[in-house]
């Protein structure tokens, strides 16, 4: 700022940070609006990247971190919904004017510490109010993902949204379609890892944005569940509640939180009570549909829908061979799943106990007896005369049954439990004896 002030050119921080700062939050990063053109800028600072020249934004890297430093501009027509058909340079009040809501319309001047509010954007926040700049539906019109984060703004701070922007945010709800996957994605990931993440989906069914952006979310609601083990509602309350029951989630455990119980709508069935049958498998394959619609990377997929996919196992595991729960304690996506399962119960019955074992368990065992090193590997069955073949990958998981539950802890007992049990001179197709 310093730098931009003492070249004779404006310069203030905007957006975002001033918001934060004036509310007493800490700034996530500080942007700049200035006077100075890109060219100007880029020579003023060793070290930068024009990011959106076209705009007038420049990346300039210094101290270790990254500042955003714009041109004051205006923008428009918005022929696509997002990009604006000309850009024009302005003052630093037009600048303002062109933003999205009045609380990101703030401009802050370091040296005299003074805010600057063309647009009322103090007032809103001492109301707590979100209320866009102008016309609603102009600034809706221009960037359609202004509708969720209208949403995402109003939850984490806990405001309402003025009744003229939530009137045209409800009508053009359906144009958010027209926004790239992977815009929504991330406003959704910021959602559901902020503050307020239950709140933030209640309102985006209410808004009715969550029946075109997560339509498989939206199914959720109104679909009833058992009293004895759900008595806090139907499936999308008891998923709102999931997600406030998360503990500062990153992406992976939201969205594996917000799409846990995904597949009950389409397995939902009453006899002798309700039952979702199968839900776990079906939501797993739902979940993967959503993940590949909203470009997820694909490990991020894999992660979420193991989440989906597993979530019905946690119940079962005090009942489980300790091999098989070691499996499950050693699972890539275990603390995640973790995370999930004591949301869930949080949400519902509110009964702890298996939690609390695998919290125990955890603790208990050393990371060498979860995923201990192989008794038998490959090379040891071949030298033993056996051939390779899909007998091997059996072989290999009952010895592991067998070191994982105490039974075999040397390579020598191993491989003569193998010899034993699956005699080598009946080749690849050999099986277990019976009764060993």
């Amino acid at each position: 700022m310093r730098t931009l002030r003492e070249a004779g050119h404006e310069a203030y921080f905007a957006g975002g940070c001033v918001r934060d700062l004036v509310m007493g939050h800490a700034p996530h990063d500080y942007d700049v609006a200035t006077s100075a053109t890109p060219e100007e800028v880029v020579g003023l600072f060793e070290q930068t990247v024009e990011v959106g020249a076209a705009f007038g934004v420049v990346l300039v890297i210094l101290g270790g971190h990254e500042y955003e430093v714009a041109r004051f501009r205006t923008e428009g027509p918005y022929s696509d919904g997002r990009h604006p058909d000309r850009v024009a340079f302005a003052s630093a009040e037009e600048d303002v004017k062109r933003r999205d809501f009045t609380i990101n319309g703030l401009l802050y001047d370091p040296a005299t510490q003074e805010v600057i509010d063309y647009v009322g954007g103090r007032a809103d926040i001492e109301r707590g109010v979100v209320r866009t700049i102008g016309d609603p539906s102009e600034r809706f019109a221009e960037d359609r993902l202004r509708l969720i984060r209208a949403v995402r703004f109003a939850a984490r701070f806990e405001f309402t949204i003025e009744p003229p922007t939530l009137e045209a945010l409800k009508r053009l709800a359906p144009t958010v379609e027209s926004v790239s996957r992977e815009r929504i994605r991330d406003e959704l990931a910021k959602m559901l890892t902020g503050a307020n993440r239950g709140a933030a989906l209640r309102f985006l069914h209410e808004t009715g944005l969550l029946a075109v952006v997560l339509p498989e979310v939206e199914a959720m609601v109104g679909v009833e569940q058992p009293d004895r083990f759900h008595p806090e509602g139907d499936v999308f309350e008891h998923t709102v509640l999931v997600l406030d029951a998360l503990e500062a989630p990153g992406p992976v455990q939201a969205f594996g939180a917000l799409l846990h119980d995904v597949g009950k709508p389409p397995t939902f069935t009453e006899s002798d009570r309700i039952r979702f049958n199968n839900h776990d498998v079906v939501g797993a394959e739902i979940a993967d549909a959503v993940c590949k619609r909203l470009r997820f990377s694909g490990e991020m997929r894999r992660q979420v829908v193991e989440i989906v996919r597993n979530h019905m196992r946690f119940m079962h595991a005090p009942e489980m061979r300790e091999s098989t729960l070691k499996r499950l304690l050693r699972r890539e996506t275990f603390d995640d799943e973790l995370a999930v399962h004591k949301a869930d119960c949080l949400a519902s019955h509110g009964d702890m106990t298996v939690y609390d074992f695998l919290v125990r368990k955890r603790a208990e065992v050393p990371p060498e007896a979860i995923k201990p090193v192989p008794l038998v590997t490959g090379h040891d069955l071949i030298a033993a005369g056996y051939e390779p073949g899909p007998l091997f990958g059996e072989i290999l998981g009952a010895v592991e049954d067998r070191q994982l539950e105490g039974e075999l802890t040397t390579s020598e007992e191993a491989l003569a439990w193998v010899i034993r049990t699956y005699p080598v001179e009946r080749g690849p197709r050999a099986r277990p004896e019976q009764g060993m």
